[in-house]
């Protein structure tokens, strides 16, 4: 935990600038993940996404994630009954291309408002951080936002849940393993909670909780693009048997017919490698489409199946 990147943005347009940008480098090649601290993001935003988050938990689904828990009468399950369950309770938030906000029952007035705020900051911050990565990979500014944009724009929603204790830990994930099919993902998680780990080098590695800090990690489309320089990591949540930990993830993904391919300037700087090597070519929506029947399983026969496609497409006359 000690190693885990924490990157500070204080600095990022100072002298500061080259090492942040390799703090920032090393992080997506080697984690997947990193925290970043003086984001930009006001702390009395944050505070307000958390406080409304837990209030709203309280009050209109604590009771509900209850009774169905109850149904299923975990304290007497064995293990093989609960593996492909995960212990949350979420509502998902969609910004764009379209808004949902006003669509979600028992959202207070004052929720609605913080969300909205909280999503275009965080919106901007996703952006910012795509062209640092453009800049870390000698594409131009701009490619990677461009890459996602499609015909509509990017989609980009934000999934709200909250965790809350369980009384068999060594049973039940709150979120089973897996790696996020998207963009670029970044996540307000609770700071006194723990619960969120990555695997690395074949450990789970907690990802530390740091009040105000925002954790980003790395999607599917962004190891595809980048041609495997950056990867998109495994990562979990397990039960705590005290606490509700809340975690409120924003997801910046392509747009449903952006068309995902490995960026050309880095696929050049490997022309020597097999073509076996290289990441295929798809439409977002149709690795979309097979992600949500294989979502907790390896992303590499994802890829070996969108590449199917395309020899099969291939072969049409």
């Amino acid at each position: 935990m000690e190693n885990f990147p924490v990157i500070n943005l204080e600095n990022l347009n100072g002298e500061e600038r080259k090492s942040i940008l390799e703090q920032i480098d090393d992080a997506c090649k080697n984690w997947g993940f990193f925290e970043l601290v003086n984001h930009g993001i006001p702390h009395e935003l944050l505070d307000n996404v958390e406080r409304l988050t837990k209030e709203h938990y309280r009050k209109c689904m604590e009771q509900r994630f209850k009774e169905v828990v109850g149904n299923k009468g975990i304290e007497n399950v064995e293990a093989e009954q609960v593996k492909n369950m995960d212990w949350e309770s979420t509502f998902f938030l969609r910004h764009l291309p379209d808004s949902n906000i006003t669509q979600i029952p028992d959202l207070s007035q004052e929720y609605r408002d913080i969300m909205k705020e909280f999503a275009q900051k965080l919106e901007k911050l996703a952006e910012e951080l795509l062209d640092l990565l453009c800049e870390n990979l000698g594409l131009e500014k701009g490619y990677l936002k461009k890459t996602f944009y499609g015909s509509k724009g990017p989609n980009y929603g934000t999934k709200v849940a909250n965790y809350p204790p369980c009384p068999k830990p060594e049973l039940v994930k709150g979120l089973r393993a897996h790696t996020d099919a998207g963009g670029i993902i970044l996540l307000l998680q609770d700071d006194k909670v723990s619960g969120l780990q990555l695997l690395k080098d074949g450990h789970w590695i907690d990802v530390p909780p740091m009040r105000h800090s925002i954790v980003v990690n790395l999607g599917d489309q962004l190891e595809v693009i980048t041609n495997g320089k950056y990867k998109s990591v495994e990562h979990r949540v397990i039960t705590q048997t005290n606490g509700t930990r809340m975690s409120v993830a924003s997801f910046y993904n392509p747009g449903n017919d952006a068309v995902i391919y490995p960026a050309p300037p880095l696929l050049e700087t490997n022309a020597q490698d097999n073509d076996n090597d290289v990441y295929p070519k798809f439409v977002f929506e149709e690795y979309m489409r097979l992600y949500a029947t294989l979502k907790f399983q390896p992303k590499e026969p994802r890829f070996q199946a969108m590449k199917a496609v395309n020899s099969f497409q291939a072969m049409k006359p």
